[in-house]
């Protein structure tokens, strides 16, 4: 924590206004054709997922909404269309890169290799990578897994983290990938996986949603913070600047704590289960330091 003290200390947010003379080139198309590009998750439950009526929800789409809302104001845009497309772990970065999507609105963390791809905004969301497994597989800990085959989704932090984990400790781990955190889940529950590396928040909300919640456990595994931000095109610092000063401006008034809750620690849509996850101290940190840094 105190490295990550020091890293929020020596960054500090720039925030300008639009203005057709420094609009960048996703503020330009933006305005050009009245309309934003928003990539959203299927099962990224609680940032990003389908609702009861098959219609993307939650933490970040609410986030994203913000955004849009500031982005009409700025360009003279009340009418602004916004465009959905679902994306996955695999994509979301090419669609990004291609100028498919303007902005990912779903649970993506940002890291030094990411960041030599695309941009993302302050962090809104401070994570752990965590073992899930079956309650009756008798596992505990990590080194329970080794020489089993372990699943984890397509293009996730979490490929590079099982892979060196394998090597590292000795672990001799068969890693298969899922197409998304779906299909890896369903490898999981059916039993051709003993366990499912992810994101804590992201296996918590999977397991939450599950109708047999009770025999799914966590293995007890302490690893590195990953830092969660919206992401969007590199090397568009006026598009960035707008979007940090919306959630930066929603930290500092308290907005962003009430849709945290409201996500995290409240009843959800669409079976209105709690996921009773209160906010870390490293996001703490950032809401009072609003910072895009990662050192991993």
């Amino acid at each position: 924590m105190s490295k990550l003290r020091t890293l929020l200390s020596a960054t500090a947010i720039a925030v300008v206004s639009i203005s057709s003379a420094n609009a960048g080139p996703t503020l330009d198309n933006i305005k050009a054709n009245n309309a934003i590009s928003i990539g959203y998750r299927e099962a990224s439950i609680p940032f990003s997922y389908l609702g009861a009526d098959q219609k993307p929800i939650g933490f970040s789409m609410d986030l994203c909404a913000h955004v849009v809302g500031r982005l009409k104001a700025d360009l003279s845009l009340p009418d602004l269309r916004v465009n959905l497309t679902p994306v996955n772990s695999s994509n979301r970065i090419p669609l990004i890169q291609n100028g498919t999507i303007d902005i990912e609105c779903g649970g993506t963390g940002s890291s030094t290799k990411r960041l030599e791809e695309v941009s993302f905004s302050v962090s809104t969301f401070a994570g752990q990578a965590s073992w899930l497994a079956l309650a009756q597989s008798g596992l505990e800990t990590p080194e329970d897994l080794k020489g089993k085959t372990v699943v984890v989704a397509q293009g996730s932090n979490a490929v590079g983290i099982a892979q060196s984990l394998s090597q590292k400790d000795g672990l001799e781990l068969n890693i298969v990938q899922g197409k998304d955190h779906a299909e890896s889940f369903l490898l999981l529950t059916s039993g051709r996986a003993a366990a499912f590396m992810e994101d804590d928040i992201l296996l918590a909300g999977l397991k939450a949603q599950s109708p047999n919640a009770d025999d799914l456990v966590f293995l007890k595994s302490e690893y590195d913070i990953w830092l969660y931000g919206l992401m969007f095109s590199k090397d568009d610092p006026e598009f960035k600047q707008t979007v940090d000063d919306v959630l930066s401006k929603f930290m500092a008034s308290g907005e962003f704590t009430k849709i945290y809750d409201k996500w995290f620690m409240t009843e959800i849509p669409p079976k209105n289960i709690n996921l009773n996850f209160p906010m870390s101290e490293a996001l703490k940190e950032r809401i009072a330091n609003p910072s895009d840094v990662v050192d991993y």
